[in-house]
């Protein structure tokens, strides 16, 4: 089974910024499309940000100038730089990845995935 381990989390101040890694690891064949995700309290889970494997990038309007994703497809690891942060960004945030994992006798299954979730909070 493929796990996805998110990482960077914290409490910063309005204004400050943080930078969430996450590390896909398990009987990888490949990792495709990678991205991050958030719950805030009471709210569905949103779309933040989203990279391909040669790194086409989407970003949801709200956090567009203000975050970076990134990979290193060698680390199979997915980065997102977050600036300017605000208290409207305090959230769960969740990593997701489409990947390929080998099985038994050489199978291969295509799955996607979800790491466990990191809390952000930014206080004002």
């Amino acid at each position: 089974q493929v796990q996805l381990v998110e990482s960077g989390g914290g409490s910063v101040q309005s204004g400050g910024s943080l930078r969430l890694s996450c590390a896909a690891s398990g009987g990888i064949f490949s990792i495709n499309a990678m991205g991050w995700y958030r719950q805030a309290p009471g709210k569905q889970r949103e779309v933040v940000a989203l990279i391909t494997r040669g790194g086409d990038t989407a970003y949801a309007d709200s956090v567009k100038g203000r975050c970076t994703i990134s990979r290193d497809n060698a680390k199979n690891t997915v980065y997102l730089k977050m600036n300017s942060l605000q208290p409207e960004d305090t959230a769960v945030y969740y990593c997701n990845a489409d990947g390929t994992r080998y099985g038994r006798g050489g199978i291969r299954y295509t799955g996607n995935y979800w790491g466990q979730g990191t809390q952000v909070t930014v206080s004002s």
